[in-house]
């Protein structure tokens, strides 16, 4: 077993409620009833960050892990793993096919998540960008929960009105992505990443919920209340892909939480949706900073985004745990 992580009781009472999203593994429980969980991601330059996403996902517990992404990207992501399910569905320039038609395709797979996370390896090629504006369009009128990173986030600081207000979508920035999207609005932080520039900037968009990811994550959208950080130990070496964690892990907590909110089991309390959408964050940050933390310790100076992969059912089981009626 590996060591356990130093705890305040904040983030004790926190992963206390994160515990309470996680459904049971019931027998009446059918194929994809604990989680369908999708990235966009994935082009010619850039195969390795939708993987991780999506094996993170899978590996927190999500009955099915989908990867939408370019032909020549597809070819490579399914010879990393069986386990995921990819669609060759995205084009990048130059296309004959408008992005409206190229949308298409993956909208018509939005009714059958839970979550939708967009923007590892996604690129700026302007026809994934257009496309994709296309599918955070409709996921909206879906009321699909979303997690925007990487080059997703390029595409809002261009259009912030495609996320301005919705409540549904959380964003997960570096400190120069979040200066961008601040940037992007026309807010001066004054350069506050912190706890009240994240509210600020939370705020500045409507209330959607931003993780301002550095050496603490600050988690916020925009109210007292529903402001936390995220300040578990984590590892010293910030090799590229840990982000790619991070998403995996948010999308399917996410996906956990819209089961919780339906009631498909017999729940502990009665966490409101604004709440259950800051634990979900809170909780993919918390299972990202034990999984750096285990990864460091074995690997040391060498550690790779791979071997988060690999640590992310041990931080679960470190932090949350499984229900009694899982084990049964």
């Amino acid at each position: 077993m590996p060591d356990q992580p130093e705890m305040s009781p904040v983030t004790k009472e926190l992963l206390k409620k994160v515990r309470m999203m996680v459904p049971p593994m019931l027998e009446k429980f059918h194929k994809g009833m604990l989680g369908r969980v999708a990235v966009i991601g994935g082009s010619e330059n850039y195969t390795g960050a939708p993987y991780f996403s999506a094996m993170a996902s899978a590996r927190l517990g999500a009955d099915l892990s989908h990867v939408i992404c370019t032909p020549p990207a597809a070819n490579v992501i399914k010879t990393y793993s069986p386990n995921l399910m990819v669609h060759p569905l995205m084009r990048e320039t130059p296309s004959s096919v408008p992005p409206t038609k190229l949308a298409s395709p993956v909208i018509a797979m939005l009714t059958h998540l839970h979550s939708l996370v967009i923007g590892p390896g996604l690129g700026r090629d302007e026809v994934m960008q257009a496309t994709v504006a296309e599918v955070i369009a409709a996921a909206r009128e879906k009321k699909l929960p979303l997690v925007l990173d990487a080059d997703a986030l390029w595409l809002v600081q261009q259009r912030p009105e495609l996320v301005q207000g919705y409540k549904e979508c959380v964003l997960t920035p570096n400190v120069v992505e979040f200066g961008r999207l601040a940037q992007s609005v026309g807010l001066d932080t004054h350069g506050d990443t912190g706890k009240e520039g994240c509210k600020a900037l939370a705020n500045a968009l409507g209330g959607v919920m931003v993780v301002r990811k550095g050496a603490v994550d600050w988690i916020s959208d925009g109210s007292d209340e529903r402001t936390c950080v995220g300040d578990g130990q984590g590892g010293r070496k910030r090799s590229g892909g840990q982000g790619d964690t991070l998403t995996g892990s948010i999308g399917t907590l996410l996906a956990w939480r819209g089961i919780y909110l339906e009631g498909a089991w017999d729940t502990e309390g009665n966490m409101a949706r604004e709440e259950t959408l800051m634990l979900a964050a809170w909780g993919g940050s918390a299972i990202t900073r034990e999984c750096s933390r285990l990864a460091f310790a074995k690997r040391g100076r060498s550690l790779q985004a791979s071997d988060l992969t690999e640590e992310v059912p041990v931080a679960f089981e470190t932090l949350i745990g499984e229900k009694e009626e899982s084990k049964l």
